[in-house]
């Protein structure tokens, strides 16, 4: 449960206490799914996955009350309100035929701060139940160090994921040499080929993209305008349309890609790898 604490007042960039205040975690829900029906209420446990995901956020300081920052569930349906907020979450329902989670995340944004408090929107992927939690601040401080428009996690990719499609990879500027958890440098590029070629030796890693965006507010309000870009549709990766508008992309190093749940097969995975952390 989410610690039941009075709500800080809110707080400019200039005075933060706290590194989450100005910081909304906006985690996009859509009820039907192509291979897996009514994916963010499937039961993992005690909770629904989305709930799971909620949890992560607040694992990491967000919403819990002792700062500004807000966890927030954009849905589409109230079956998955209704489940939030039945575990002490908050929900906003939104307009069901978004082309994107990103549209959806900034009509969440839009309805819960219009006045513009919050300056840091993340973009947690609500099928993510066991994402560790610690990546998500270094994910906000990354992208406010470095001014950029969007900061987003990578990590190493095993052997097996690199041929893969649906594991998109990131093309990122390190010094050589350090790969290390915890380095920040800028995208060039995304694809689902592997790339760069020659890629998975000591010194020219190839990179898992992990699908979670912090973005400046104001990036993601001139990105929802943009159209869809030529390489956004060549790759049917929707970050390329923001590297296209010229946007500065960096890249967060973490140890390791959490688990998404797509299939059955990956539902049950899931419930595995949860059963065994508690």
């Amino acid at each position: 449960m989410r610690p039941n604490v009075p709500i800080s007042s809110s707080a400019s960039s200039s005075d933060r206490v706290d590194p989450r205040d100005g910081v909304a975690v906006i985690i996009p829900a859509r009820l039907k799914a192509m291979r897996l029906p009514e994916k963010p209420l499937a039961m993992i446990g005690d909770a629904p996955m989305i709930v799971h995901v909620m949890r992560r956020a607040w694992e990491a300081g967000f919403g819990t009350g002792q700062n500004t920052s807000r966890v927030v569930v954009a849905c589409d349906d109230a079956s998955i309100a209704d489940a939030v907020t039945a575990h002490g979450g908050e929900a906003i329902l939104t307009d069901p035929d978004h082309p994107s989670g990103s549209d959806r995340v900034y009509e969440a944004l839009m309805n819960i701060d219009p006045e513009g408090e919050i300056d840091t929107v993340v973009n947690l992927q609500g099928d993510l139940p066991d994402i560790n939690a610690a990546m998500l601040l270094p994910l906000v401080e990354a992208l406010r160090d470095q001014q950029a428009d969007i900061a987003t996690p990578v990590a190493p990719a095993q052997d097996h994921e690199i041929p893969l499609p649906q594991v998109v990879k990131a093309v990122v500027v390190l010094p050589e040499g350090q790969i290390d958890a915890g380095q920040v440098g800028p995208v060039l590029y995304f694809s689902r080929q592997p790339i760069p070629t020659g890629g998975g030796t000591a010194t020219l890693p190839i990179w898992h993209h992990v699908g979670i965006y912090a973005w400046s507010r104001q990036a993601l309000a001139t990105f929802v305008n943009l159209p869809p870009s030529p390489l956004e549709k060549s790759e049917k990766l929707e970050q390329l349309r923001a590297l296209e508008a010229g946007m500065r992309i960096v890249a967060l190093v973490v140890d390791s890609a959490p688990g998404g749940v797509d299939t059955p097969e990956d539902l049950n995975q899931a419930r595995r790898r949860m059963e065994t952390k508690t």
